[in-house]
């Protein structure tokens, strides 16, 4: 049979001796054994958006059009899909009985193969109205998945099977919530990356996936804020990147050495920073709207900034071109080293939902279920499709082998009803 070179291969032929505090790790890395077009993890398998680009899923699709099946979600949730392999996994929450669970879908049918239940009860209630206590991305390194919830006052990552079984979970820190809470694990190396941002005083930590011992963890300030930690590869070196509680940070992924800090970005920020390789962008909400690009060598240089709203949905990056969509519905295209606007335009709607990149073309869907579609183009802003599929879409779809998975809520007899959608041309 023939082998598909997998992300941990890839990343063991760069990296093939880590080393740790000055001293080499003896034991070996257990590899990551997912495959480049599945889709692990937040915002996809490069961390930024950017989907496998030989696929070609549809422009046109409607309840009735281009629909390879539908699946009902129990609850609630932002959880975007993660797909490894023949499967689909979410997290889902339910405020009738106070249960924060694990769905697993079948990908070829669309058939839930099981729920796993991770808390039960232990639900606040506070938070903004939009929120869910299921807004996290189960993360998976193709043997074990991995989530954050909110439970009880504390944020908790926990570990499962593929098969649903419990394996370990790990208390991050005691949660104030404020808004809600969103941040999604990230996996690198050995270790799985979790954060949890709050008003009593956060922290990033690193967790081993075998056993969720910690490896090392930070503690944040006293501030409420919502962004997953990124892990990308700037200014030379691999780096989780972490912006708002008024700083801009960077760390080295295996020891949680900090690399640097500057004060910058905003007290709440949401989006997921991508780059180019040399800088970072960072962007956010409150107390006033912000975007900057700010270099991740070490010298706390910010190039740019201006006062643009991207609070919720996270930018794209390809090359030295930026593509956003502003909060309010409009999209724009700048130039990553100068912050020079090229274009903008209108497309409609409010926009929770992040925009993701397939070949050349930008998807992204707001609020109401209205999905656009748009030429990846800096010369120009082009629009090749208009979709609605639902009444109300927060979560970032997911895309895998010429198919889009969208996590829809519809109105079914007079109940608001959460769907999984597999949409793929027929």
């Amino acid at each position: 049979m023939k082998r598909l070179l997998s992300l941990s291969l890839l990343f063991l032929i760069s990296h093939p001796i880590c080393i740790i505090a000055g001293e080499e790790k003896k034991d070996s890395v257990e590899p990551i054994n997912v495959k480049a077009i599945d889709w692990p993890w937040w915002r996809g398998p490069q961390r930024n958006g950017i989907a496998y680009a030989n696929q070609n899923p549809p422009l046109k699709w409607s309840k009735a059009e281009n629909i390879v099946w539908k699946s009902p979600i129990p609850g609630r949730g932002y959880s975007s899909p993660t797909v490894v392999g023949n499967r689909i996994y979410l997290a889902t929450a339910n405020k009738k009985n106070e249960a924060q669970s694990v769905l697993c879908y079948d990908r070829a049918t669309g058939k839930q193969l099981w729920q796993t239940i991770i808390h039960k009860g232990g639900f606040s209630t506070k938070g903004n109205k939009k929120s869910t206590h299921a807004s996290s991305t189960v993360a998976c390194d193709g043997k074990r998945l991995f989530i954050n919830f909110v439970n009880n006052g504390a944020a908790y990552t926990t570990a499962l099977t593929l098969d649903g079984r419990l394996l370990w979970q790990t208390k991050i820190t005691d949660y104030v919530i404020h808004q809600g809470y969103g941040s999604s694990p990230a996996i690198y190396d050995s270790l799985v990356i979790v954060s949890a941002d709050n008003k009593g005083g956060g922290a990033i930590a690193a967790l081993k996936r075998k056993d969720g011992s910690v490896v090392w963890k930070i503690d944040r300030p006293k501030t409420p804020n919502y962004p997953s930690p990124i892990i990308l590869n700037v200014a030379g070196k691999d780096q989780v990147l972490m912006t708002g509680c008024d700083l801009v940070t960077g760390i080295e992924p295996l020891t949680g050495k900090k690399l640097w800090e500057i004060e910058g970005a905003t007290t709440e920020c949401v989006t997921s920073t991508v780059t180019n390789g040399d800088l970072i962008l960072t962007s956010g909400g409150y107390p006033k709207n912000h975007m900057s690009a700010v270099k991740a060598d070490g010298s706390g240089t910010v190039v740019w900034e201006n006062s643009n709203r991207m609070y919720v949905p996270s930018m794209l990056v390809q090359g030295d071109t930026i593509y956003s969509v502003t909060d309010n519905g409009v999209a724009i295209c700048w130039d990553i080293k100068t912050g020079k606007q090229i274009w903008k335009a209108r497309l409609g709607g409010t926009f929770s939902s992040s925009p993701v990149l397939v070949g050349d073309r930008i998807y992204v869907t707001n609020e109401a279920g209205e999905t656009y579609i748009f030429k990846a183009d800096p010369k120009e802003f082009e629009l090749l499709g208009e979709n609605k599929l639902g009444t109300e879409v927060f979560a970032t779809p997911t895309f895998c082998d010429s198919r889009i998975y969208m996590r829809v809520s519809e109105e079914v007899d007079g109940k608001r009803q959460e769907l999984l959608y597999c949409i793929g041309k027929r």
